[in-house]
Parts: C-alpha cells; sequence; structure tokens
C-alpha cells in the first residue's frame, strides 16, 4: 500500500512539474520587484534628475530656513523629504535609491 503511494506521489510530482508554465521575456518592458511587487516601468516614469529635484524642492521644504539641509536629491534630502510628508516608514513606499520613488512622490504629492 505504501508502495503505490509513493508511486502516485512521484506521479503528482512529475505530471506537476511538467504542466509548470514557462514565460518567455518581453523586451519591451522591464519588471521590476518593489516591496515583493510586480511593477513595470513606464516610458513616461518620473526619473530622478537635478531639474525634478529643484522642482520638488520648491514644494517641499527640507532646508532649516538658514541654507543648513542635506544636498539636494540626496538619500538623506529623500529621507528628508518622506518625513516632511509624513510618509517616513511607509511599507508602498518604492526604494529610495529608485526613479520610481521620484516618480511615486511626484504623481502623489507635488503639483
Amino acid at each position: 500500500m505504501n508502495k503505490i503511494y509513493g508511486v502516485a506521489s512521484i506521479v503528482v510530482v512529475v505530471l506537476f512539474c511538467g504542466c509548470a508554465q514557462i514565460v518567455p521575456k518581453d523586451t519591451t518592458e522591464k519588471a521590476i520587484s518593489v516591496n515583493d511587487k510586480s511593477v513595470y516601468e513606464r516610458p513616461d516614469i518620473q526619473a530622478c534628475e537635478p531639474a525634478w529635484f529643484e522642482k520638488a524642492a520648491q514644494q517641499i521644504i527640507t532646508g532649516d530656513g538658514h541654507g543648513h539641509g542635506p544636498d539636494l536629491g540626496s538619500l538623506e534630502w529623500r529621507s528628508v523629504v518622506e518625513f516632511r510628508l509624513g510618509i517616513r516608514g511607509n511599507n508602498e513606499l518604492p526604494e529610495l535609491d529608485s526613479d520610481l520613488w521620484c516618480d511615486y512622490i511626484d504623481t502623489h504629492y507635488l503639483k
């Protein structure tokens, strides 16, 4: 009886593995992982670039008003932006060092 269950188990495993779907890579979209979610880069994503950092800095104060503050666009600056917006520690946020982060801030908080 144990042999029958053993053989049946092997058959089930072989059938299961044989039915696995193989998805070909699509070269038009690049899948990336953000907090264990699959996100596809859009061609219109807001890149992290100096002009965008200036735009964000005009709308979100990151300094102390006396010329002191983190370097524009640095990871420290991005952390201060999250703090000022009250979203630091939010698990839905993309990684600080990604263009998706800049896009998220642009989409949800900037005019």
